[in-house]
């Protein structure tokens, strides 16, 4: 499109760099990151009677089932933490990782129509997702904080905050942009390689168990010390411990941890943005 001016107010053309994320173009298109928002926000819940208290009893339920199956059945300890803290603590930060990888690993065949169609950076899609998991995240936070408030005060068991708790908005990041680049990156192998999302499904399922969702990293070290190096190469694991151990005081902290996890993070990104942006030149022909 020509300005009165007869310049060229948007110009499309080859990224020369595919490692590239294009901040600003993507800038230029968030009115649009604002309209997917409030699209997901809008259809997440609609025709339902309960609407967003799904995003509490979700998780409640959860907890619940763990209790029963993990703390109740198999007698995982919890590091001295009541049962419904350790594994809300876990599943509100594994459904949100879930959730942005679920969202980011069908950009392509998702939206394959709507790319076809019209050009905008198709990163607005994963980004978007992300950001709008956010508010069933931030409910689900909202949840724990009840919950954490009612241990503490009306049960007076004894757990407290430490300054980590300054790391919460860092970790959320990482998650999210790990989810994101790892995401994108499935998505791309998908174009081709139907089966590829089908076997993500049912690793995706298994990868919450290498975890520590439903045990704390501490059983580990004591019953099964041989698997541990397992549960330490996951990137999610000290992201999860970090949060368990910035809100109660409890689970296995380190920098060196923290710092591997945020490493794999950049890289996934990267690597994810590097296929990316390779695949979306010639997607449509192949999908």
């Amino acid at each position: 499109m020509k300005s009165e001016k007869g310049y060229w107010d948007i110009v499309i053309k080859p990224r020369e760099n595919n490692f590239s994320l294009n901040i600003g173009e993507i800038w230029k298109y968030r009115d649009l990151i604002k309209r997917y928002i409030h699209r997901d926000i809008v259809t997440a819940y609609k025709q339902t009677v309960l609407g967003p208290l799904w995003y509490i009893i979700q998780p409640l339920f959860t907890t619940i089932t763990y209790m029963f199956l993990f703390g109740g059945i198999a007698n995982i300890p919890t590091d001295g933490l009541p049962q419904p803290l350790f594994y809300m603590s876990g599943i509100l930060l594994w459904n949100y990782f879930a959730e942005c990888l679920g969202r980011a690993q069908g950009t392509f065949l998702s939206n394959a129509g709507v790319f076809s169609k019209v050009y905008f950076p198709r990163m607005v899609v994963p980004i978007s997702g992300a950001i709008s998991t956010m508010l069933k995240l931030a409910i689900q936070i909202a949840t724990f904080i009840v919950m954490y408030l009612y241990y503490i005060y009306i049960k007076d068991v004894s757990i407290a905050p430490n300054i980590y708790i300054l790391l919460v908005p860092l970790l959320i990041l990482m998650i999210a942009c790990f989810a994101i680049g790892t995401g994108i990156i499935i998505s791309s192998m998908t174009t081709k390689y139907r089966d590829v999302g089908i076997l993500i499904g049912f690793l995706v399922s298994l990868w919450m168990f290498i975890t520590p969702i439903v045990y704390p990293l501490s059983v580990m070290s004591e019953r099964y010390s041989e698997y541990k190096w397992i549960i330490a190469l996951n990137p999610l694991s000290p992201i999860v411990e970090t949060f368990r151990f910035a809100t109660m005081g409890t689970g296995e902290f380190s920098w060196a941890s923290l710092s591997y996890s945020f490493g794999v993070t950049v890289v996934v990104m990267i690597a994810g943005m590097g296929v990316f942006n390779k695949v979306e030149r010639n997607f449509i022909d192949v999908v």
